[in-house]
Protein backbone atom coordinates (compact mmCIF):
# COMPACT_ATOMS: atom_id res chain seq x y z
CA UNK A 1 0.00 0.00 0.00
CA UNK A 2 2.84 2.39 0.85
CA UNK A 3 4.46 1.73 -2.53
CA UNK A 4 1.14 2.30 -4.31
CA UNK A 5 0.60 5.61 -2.51
CA UNK A 6 4.12 6.80 -3.25
CA UNK A 7 4.01 5.93 -6.97
CA UNK A 8 0.42 6.64 -8.02
CA UNK A 9 -2.17 9.33 -7.34
CA UNK A 10 -5.94 9.16 -7.90
CA UNK A 11 -5.58 11.47 -10.92
CA UNK A 12 -3.10 9.08 -12.53
CA UNK A 13 -5.40 6.13 -11.88
CA UNK A 14 -8.26 8.08 -13.48
CA UNK A 15 -6.19 8.64 -16.64
CA UNK A 16 -5.21 4.99 -16.71
CA UNK A 17 -8.89 4.03 -16.36
CA UNK A 18 -9.78 6.28 -19.31
CA UNK A 19 -7.02 4.76 -21.44
CA UNK A 20 -8.35 1.29 -20.66
CA UNK A 21 -11.86 2.40 -21.67
CA UNK A 22 -10.51 3.76 -24.97
CA UNK A 23 -8.80 0.46 -25.73
CA UNK A 24 -11.90 -1.56 -24.81
CA UNK A 25 -14.08 0.69 -26.98
CA UNK A 26 -11.80 0.20 -29.99
CA UNK A 27 -11.82 -3.57 -29.44
CA UNK A 28 -15.62 -3.64 -29.11
CA UNK A 29 -16.30 -1.64 -32.28
CA UNK A 30 -13.62 -3.57 -34.17
CA UNK A 31 -15.69 -6.69 -33.50
CA UNK A 32 -19.00 -5.00 -34.37
CA UNK A 33 -18.01 -2.99 -37.47
CA UNK A 34 -16.20 -4.68 -40.39
CA UNK A 35 -13.00 -2.89 -41.39
CA UNK A 36 -13.27 -0.55 -38.41
CA UNK A 37 -9.66 -0.26 -37.27
CA UNK A 38 -7.11 0.52 -39.99
CA UNK A 39 -4.54 3.24 -40.84
CA UNK A 40 -7.17 5.31 -42.62
CA UNK A 41 -9.36 5.23 -39.51
CA UNK A 42 -6.47 6.47 -37.32
CA UNK A 43 -5.72 9.35 -39.71
CA UNK A 44 -9.39 10.35 -39.91
CA UNK A 45 -9.83 10.21 -36.13
CA UNK A 46 -6.69 12.25 -35.44
CA UNK A 47 -8.03 14.99 -37.72
CA UNK A 48 -11.58 14.79 -36.41
CA UNK A 49 -10.64 15.27 -32.74
CA UNK A 50 -8.58 18.44 -33.27
CA UNK A 51 -11.28 21.10 -32.83
CA UNK A 52 -12.88 19.68 -29.69
CA UNK A 53 -9.50 18.85 -28.15
CA UNK A 54 -8.27 22.45 -28.53
CA UNK A 55 -11.55 23.73 -27.07
CA UNK A 56 -11.14 21.32 -24.15
CA UNK A 57 -7.80 22.94 -23.31
CA UNK A 58 -9.41 26.32 -22.70
CA UNK A 59 -12.38 24.77 -20.94
CA UNK A 60 -9.97 23.00 -18.58
CA UNK A 61 -8.42 26.31 -17.53
CA UNK A 62 -11.75 27.87 -16.56
CA UNK A 63 -12.96 24.62 -14.95
CA UNK A 64 -9.93 24.71 -12.65
CA UNK A 65 -11.19 28.06 -11.32
CA UNK A 66 -14.72 26.70 -10.74
CA UNK A 67 -16.13 28.41 -13.82
CA UNK A 68 -17.62 27.48 -17.22
CA UNK A 69 -17.29 28.89 -20.72
CA UNK A 70 -20.41 28.22 -22.76
CA UNK A 71 -19.51 30.77 -25.42
CA UNK A 72 -16.81 28.60 -27.03
CA UNK A 73 -18.99 27.27 -29.85
CA UNK A 74 -20.08 30.77 -30.86
CA UNK A 75 -16.47 31.97 -30.74
CA UNK A 76 -15.51 29.11 -33.08
CA UNK A 77 -18.25 30.08 -35.56
CA UNK A 78 -17.49 33.80 -35.42
CA UNK A 79 -13.75 33.30 -35.73
CA UNK A 80 -14.05 30.82 -38.59
CA UNK A 81 -16.32 33.22 -40.52
CA UNK A 82 -14.23 36.36 -39.92
CA UNK A 83 -10.96 34.65 -40.87
CA UNK A 84 -12.61 32.97 -43.86
CA UNK A 85 -14.08 36.27 -45.03
CA UNK A 86 -10.73 38.05 -44.73
CA UNK A 87 -8.99 35.31 -46.69
CA UNK A 88 -11.76 35.49 -49.29
CA UNK A 89 -11.28 39.21 -49.89
CA UNK A 90 -7.53 39.27 -49.14
CA UNK A 91 -6.12 35.92 -50.33
CA UNK A 92 -2.56 37.19 -49.89
CA UNK A 93 -2.81 37.04 -46.08
CA UNK A 94 -0.05 34.68 -44.89
CA UNK A 95 -0.99 31.59 -42.82
CA UNK A 96 0.67 32.89 -39.64
CA UNK A 97 -1.30 36.15 -39.83
CA UNK A 98 -4.55 34.19 -40.31
CA UNK A 99 -3.83 32.11 -37.21
CA UNK A 100 -2.96 35.21 -35.18
CA UNK A 101 -6.17 36.90 -36.35
CA UNK A 102 -8.20 33.90 -35.20
CA UNK A 103 -6.48 33.82 -31.80
CA UNK A 104 -6.90 37.58 -31.44
CA UNK A 105 -10.64 37.50 -32.14
CA UNK A 106 -11.10 34.68 -29.62
CA UNK A 107 -8.93 36.35 -26.99
CA UNK A 108 -10.96 39.57 -27.33
CA UNK A 109 -14.19 37.71 -26.60
CA UNK A 110 -12.47 35.89 -23.73
CA UNK A 111 -11.32 39.22 -22.29
CA UNK A 112 -14.91 40.52 -22.35
CA UNK A 113 -16.08 37.40 -20.53
CA UNK A 114 -13.20 37.68 -18.08
CA UNK A 115 -13.91 41.30 -17.17
CA UNK A 116 -17.60 40.61 -16.54
CA UNK A 117 -16.95 37.45 -14.53
CA UNK A 118 -13.77 38.27 -12.60
CA UNK A 119 -14.28 41.98 -11.96
CA UNK A 120 -18.05 42.31 -12.37
CA UNK A 121 -18.63 39.14 -10.30
CA UNK A 122 -21.36 37.89 -12.60
CA UNK A 123 -21.61 34.07 -12.57
CA UNK A 124 -19.80 32.51 -15.51
CA UNK A 125 -22.82 30.42 -16.48
CA UNK A 126 -25.00 33.51 -16.97
CA UNK A 127 -22.25 35.57 -18.61
CA UNK A 128 -21.20 33.01 -21.20
CA UNK A 129 -24.76 32.03 -22.06
CA UNK A 130 -25.32 35.72 -22.78
CA UNK A 131 -22.21 36.05 -24.94
CA UNK A 132 -23.13 32.80 -26.69
CA UNK A 133 -26.43 34.32 -27.82
CA UNK A 134 -24.95 37.74 -28.61
CA UNK A 135 -22.13 36.34 -30.75
CA UNK A 136 -24.47 34.02 -32.63
CA UNK A 137 -26.85 36.90 -33.38
CA UNK A 138 -23.95 39.14 -34.37
CA UNK A 139 -22.70 36.47 -36.78
CA UNK A 140 -26.10 36.31 -38.46
CA UNK A 141 -26.16 40.09 -38.96
CA UNK A 142 -22.51 40.37 -39.88
CA UNK A 143 -22.60 37.60 -42.50
CA UNK A 144 -25.98 38.56 -44.02
CA UNK A 145 -26.48 34.79 -44.29
CA UNK A 146 -23.80 34.60 -47.00
CA UNK A 147 -21.80 31.39 -46.47
CA UNK A 148 -18.06 30.97 -46.89
CA UNK A 149 -17.23 28.15 -49.31
CA UNK A 150 -14.00 26.42 -50.28
CA UNK A 151 -14.23 28.06 -53.71
CA UNK A 152 -13.68 31.44 -52.02
CA UNK A 153 -10.65 30.37 -49.97
CA UNK A 154 -6.97 30.34 -50.96
CA UNK A 155 -5.59 26.99 -52.03
CA UNK A 156 -3.15 26.69 -49.14
CA UNK A 157 -6.04 26.71 -46.68
CA UNK A 158 -8.01 24.13 -48.66
CA UNK A 159 -4.98 21.83 -48.75
CA UNK A 160 -3.94 22.43 -45.13
CA UNK A 161 -6.30 19.85 -43.62
CA UNK A 162 -4.86 17.02 -45.74
CA UNK A 163 -1.26 18.16 -45.27
CA UNK A 164 0.86 15.35 -43.80
CA UNK A 165 3.96 16.48 -41.94
CA UNK A 166 5.42 12.97 -41.63
CA UNK A 167 4.35 9.34 -41.68
CA UNK A 168 4.64 6.42 -39.26
CA UNK A 169 4.38 3.33 -41.41
CA UNK A 170 1.10 3.65 -43.29
CA UNK A 171 -0.22 6.32 -40.90
CA UNK A 172 0.04 9.92 -42.07
CA UNK A 173 0.40 12.45 -39.26
CA UNK A 174 -1.66 15.44 -40.36
CA UNK A 175 -1.00 19.08 -39.58
CA UNK A 176 -4.19 19.53 -37.51
CA UNK A 177 -3.20 16.71 -35.17
CA UNK A 178 0.33 18.08 -34.73
CA UNK A 179 -1.04 21.53 -33.84
CA UNK A 180 -3.36 19.91 -31.30
CA UNK A 181 -0.60 17.85 -29.67
CA UNK A 182 1.72 20.86 -29.47
CA UNK A 183 -1.04 22.91 -27.79
CA UNK A 184 -1.78 20.09 -25.31
CA UNK A 185 1.90 19.77 -24.37
CA UNK A 186 2.44 23.52 -23.98
CA UNK A 187 -0.61 24.05 -21.77
CA UNK A 188 0.11 20.96 -19.69
CA UNK A 189 3.65 22.23 -19.08
CA UNK A 190 2.19 25.61 -18.14
CA UNK A 191 -0.13 24.04 -15.56
CA UNK A 192 2.64 21.87 -14.16
CA UNK A 193 5.61 24.21 -13.94
CA UNK A 194 4.54 27.85 -14.19
CA UNK A 195 3.27 29.83 -11.17
CA UNK A 196 0.15 30.80 -13.13
CA UNK A 197 -0.81 27.14 -13.54
CA UNK A 198 -0.31 26.33 -9.86
CA UNK A 199 -2.37 29.36 -8.92
CA UNK A 200 -5.24 28.12 -11.08
CA UNK A 201 -5.30 24.94 -9.00
CA UNK A 202 -5.03 26.91 -5.75
CA UNK A 203 -7.94 29.22 -6.61
CA UNK A 204 -10.16 26.32 -7.64
CA UNK A 205 -9.27 24.20 -4.62
CA UNK A 206 -9.93 26.92 -2.04
CA UNK A 207 -10.74 30.45 -3.32
CA UNK A 208 -10.86 31.96 0.18
CA UNK A 209 -7.47 30.55 1.16
CA UNK A 210 -6.01 31.72 -2.15
CA UNK A 211 -7.19 35.27 -1.48
CA UNK A 212 -5.82 35.18 2.06
CA UNK A 213 -2.49 33.96 0.64
CA UNK A 214 -2.37 37.06 -1.54
CA UNK A 215 -3.04 35.48 -4.92
CA UNK A 216 -4.47 37.97 -7.46
CA UNK A 217 -7.58 35.83 -7.92
CA UNK A 218 -9.46 38.25 -10.17
CA UNK A 219 -6.55 38.67 -12.55
CA UNK A 220 -5.95 34.92 -12.72
CA UNK A 221 -9.62 34.18 -13.49
CA UNK A 222 -9.56 36.96 -16.10
CA UNK A 223 -6.49 35.44 -17.78
CA UNK A 224 -8.07 31.99 -17.70
CA UNK A 225 -11.00 33.29 -19.75
CA UNK A 226 -8.68 35.16 -22.13
CA UNK A 227 -6.82 31.90 -22.77
CA UNK A 228 -10.11 30.04 -23.14
CA UNK A 229 -11.17 32.56 -25.77
CA UNK A 230 -7.77 32.37 -27.49
CA UNK A 231 -7.91 28.58 -27.73
CA UNK A 232 -11.48 28.83 -29.02
CA UNK A 233 -10.17 31.22 -31.68
CA UNK A 234 -7.49 28.70 -32.63
CA UNK A 235 -10.19 26.03 -32.75
CA UNK A 236 -12.16 28.33 -35.07
CA UNK A 237 -9.22 28.42 -37.47
CA UNK A 238 -8.94 24.62 -37.32
CA UNK A 239 -12.69 24.40 -37.95
CA UNK A 240 -12.31 26.59 -41.04
CA UNK A 241 -9.40 24.47 -42.26
CA UNK A 242 -11.21 21.21 -41.73
CA UNK A 243 -14.61 22.07 -43.20
CA UNK A 244 -14.05 25.08 -45.46
CA UNK A 245 -17.79 25.75 -45.80
CA UNK A 246 -18.85 28.12 -43.01
CA UNK A 247 -22.44 29.18 -42.29
CA UNK A 248 -24.08 31.04 -39.42
CA UNK A 249 -24.53 27.68 -37.67
CA UNK A 250 -20.80 26.93 -37.62
CA UNK A 251 -19.57 25.67 -34.24
CA UNK A 252 -23.05 25.32 -32.76
CA UNK A 253 -23.05 22.83 -29.88
CA UNK A 254 -19.25 22.47 -29.73
CA UNK A 255 -19.18 24.01 -26.25
CA UNK A 256 -21.14 21.05 -24.90
CA UNK A 257 -18.78 18.58 -26.55
CA UNK A 258 -15.85 20.42 -24.97
CA UNK A 259 -17.49 20.30 -21.54
CA UNK A 260 -18.21 16.60 -22.01
CA UNK A 261 -14.57 16.01 -22.95
CA UNK A 262 -13.32 17.89 -19.90
CA UNK A 263 -15.64 16.10 -17.50
CA UNK A 264 -14.94 12.67 -18.97
CA UNK A 265 -11.22 13.51 -18.88
CA UNK A 266 -11.36 13.90 -15.12
CA UNK A 267 -11.34 17.70 -14.70
CA UNK A 268 -13.47 18.38 -11.65
CA UNK A 269 -16.40 20.76 -12.03
CA UNK A 270 -15.71 21.79 -8.42
CA UNK A 271 -12.35 23.21 -9.50
CA UNK A 272 -8.77 22.59 -8.50
CA UNK A 273 -8.36 19.14 -10.06
CA UNK A 274 -7.60 17.86 -13.54
CA UNK A 275 -5.08 18.01 -16.37
CA UNK A 276 -4.96 19.10 -19.99
CA UNK A 277 -3.80 15.61 -20.93
CA UNK A 278 -6.92 14.18 -19.30
CA UNK A 279 -9.10 16.66 -21.21
CA UNK A 280 -7.42 15.60 -24.46
CA UNK A 281 -8.10 11.93 -23.70
CA UNK A 282 -11.69 12.88 -22.87
CA UNK A 283 -12.02 14.66 -26.23
CA UNK A 284 -10.58 11.61 -27.97
CA UNK A 285 -13.03 9.36 -26.13
CA UNK A 286 -16.04 11.55 -27.00
CA UNK A 287 -15.07 11.95 -30.66
CA UNK A 288 -14.24 8.27 -31.07
CA UNK A 289 -17.53 7.25 -29.47
CA UNK A 290 -19.56 9.60 -31.69
CA UNK A 291 -17.86 8.49 -34.89
CA UNK A 292 -18.14 4.82 -33.94
CA UNK A 293 -21.82 5.05 -33.04
CA UNK A 294 -22.48 6.86 -36.31
CA UNK A 295 -20.94 3.93 -38.21
CA UNK A 296 -22.65 1.30 -36.03
CA UNK A 297 -26.01 0.54 -37.69
CA UNK A 298 -27.50 -0.74 -34.43
CA UNK A 299 -27.76 2.77 -32.92
CA UNK A 300 -29.77 5.55 -34.54
CA UNK A 301 -27.94 8.87 -35.00
CA UNK A 302 -30.77 10.57 -33.08
CA UNK A 303 -29.52 8.83 -29.93
CA UNK A 304 -26.02 10.31 -30.17
CA UNK A 305 -26.76 13.40 -28.07
CA UNK A 306 -28.69 11.33 -25.53
CA UNK A 307 -25.77 8.95 -25.15
CA UNK A 308 -23.40 11.92 -24.82
CA UNK A 309 -25.60 13.38 -22.06
CA UNK A 310 -25.69 10.08 -20.19
CA UNK A 311 -21.92 9.87 -20.51
CA UNK A 312 -21.54 13.29 -18.87
CA UNK A 313 -23.80 12.27 -15.99
CA UNK A 314 -21.89 9.02 -15.49
CA UNK A 315 -18.57 10.84 -15.57
CA UNK A 316 -19.70 13.38 -12.95
CA UNK A 317 -21.10 10.60 -10.75
CA UNK A 318 -17.89 8.62 -11.13
CA UNK A 319 -15.82 11.66 -10.21
CA UNK A 320 -17.83 12.45 -7.08
CA UNK A 321 -18.48 8.92 -5.83
CA UNK A 322 -15.63 6.66 -6.89
CA UNK A 323 -12.69 9.03 -7.26
CA UNK A 324 -13.88 11.19 -4.36
CA UNK A 325 -13.66 8.16 -2.07
CA UNK A 326 -10.37 7.18 -3.67
CA UNK A 327 -8.92 10.60 -2.83
CA UNK A 328 -10.09 10.28 0.77
CA UNK A 329 -8.56 6.80 0.98
CA UNK A 330 -5.26 8.12 -0.40
CA UNK A 331 -5.36 11.01 2.07
CA UNK A 332 -5.95 8.77 5.10
CA UNK A 333 -3.37 6.27 3.91
CA UNK A 334 -0.86 9.04 3.34
CA UNK A 335 -1.34 10.32 6.88
CA UNK A 336 -0.95 6.80 8.20
CA UNK A 337 2.28 6.35 6.27
CA UNK A 338 3.64 9.59 7.70
CA UNK A 339 2.68 8.58 11.25
CA UNK A 340 4.47 5.25 10.84
CA UNK A 341 7.76 6.84 9.83
CA UNK A 342 10.36 6.36 12.58
CA UNK A 343 11.21 9.45 14.55
CA UNK A 344 14.75 10.67 14.50
CA UNK A 345 16.04 11.00 18.07
CA UNK A 346 18.99 13.22 18.67
CA UNK A 347 21.11 12.43 21.72
CA UNK A 348 22.96 15.28 23.29
CA UNK A 349 26.05 14.24 25.29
Amino acid sequence: MKTLINRFRPEQIRLLFLLVLLILMVIFFSIQIPGYFNPRFIVRESTSVAVVAVLAIGQTLVFLTRNFDLSQGSVVGLTAYIVGQQLWHHPGIPPVAAVLLAIGVGATVGAINGVIIAYGRVPSLITTIGTLAILRSFLVEYSHAIPITTNNLPQWLVDFSALSLFSIGQIDVRSLFVITIVAVILFQLMLTYLPFGRRLYAIGSNPDAARVAGFPAKRIVFLAFVLSGATAGLAGFLFLVRFGNITVLAGQGLEFQAIAAVVVGGVSNAGGSGTVVGAFLGALFIDLLQNSLFRWAVISEFWLNAILGMLILLAVALDHVVFGRLKNLWGRAGLQVESEEPEVVTHVN
